[in-house]
């Protein structure tokens, strides 16, 4: 797979039969960083059943490379309450070799006009932060959402604990629309 071009990369919706590769995608987030707060890999069932549960009001695409999934973000509400329909919170994650390829920005490029056709005008994103970066988190999504255009509108000290560290979150803020 040539993981070199970003102009070889496709944008798509994602479907199940997607949901062996983007787990491929995410374990390494689990089990290796404290980008996720979650602890255990989801099951293959679990991690469809997300997916599915997105797609009923959201989008969940993927970056393919000769077809293949090095990448994907997905939206979902940031609340259940009605008032917040304009709002959504984003996640994105790429293939740990393919990362700094501009794919994650091709991915939000892209959720941004999906989202604004449904009426979404408010995108947010928790982000884990490190004052101090250490082995398992290192920031770069706090410089990647920032260079998105998202600013940080919200930090909370010290909520998570992973690896036996405790992390902060960052909740970040863009606005795309009236």
């Amino acid at each position: 797979m040539n993981t070199s071009n970003t102009s070889e990369i496709k944008i798509r919706s994602v479907t199940v039969n997607d949901t062996q590769k983007l787990l491929e995608i995410y374990a390494p987030y689990v089990e290796n960083t404290a980008v996720t707060f979650e602890y255990t890999v989801p099951s293959v069932s679990e991690f469809e059943n997300r997916i599915l549960n997105t797609l009923k009001h959201y989008p969940y695409i993927a970056a393919c490379i000769d077809g293949q999934p090095v990448g994907y973000a997905y939206a979902g509400a940031l609340n259940t309450r009605a008032a917040y329909s304009h709002s959504a919170e984003l996640s994105v994650y790429v293939r740990t070799d393919c990362r700094g390829r501009k794919i994650g920005s091709l991915l939000y490029r892209r959720m941004e006009k999906e989202l604004l056709l449904r009426d979404v005008t408010h995108l947010y994103a928790c982000v884990a932060y490190a004052g101090n970066t250490d082995c398992y988190l290192d920031n770069s999504s706090v410089m990647f959402h920032r260079k998105q255009g998202f600013e940080a509108v919200g930090h909370f000290t010290g909520c998570g604990i992973k690896f036996g560290r405790s992390y902060d979150v960052l909740w970040f803020q863009k606005i795309i629309g009236g």
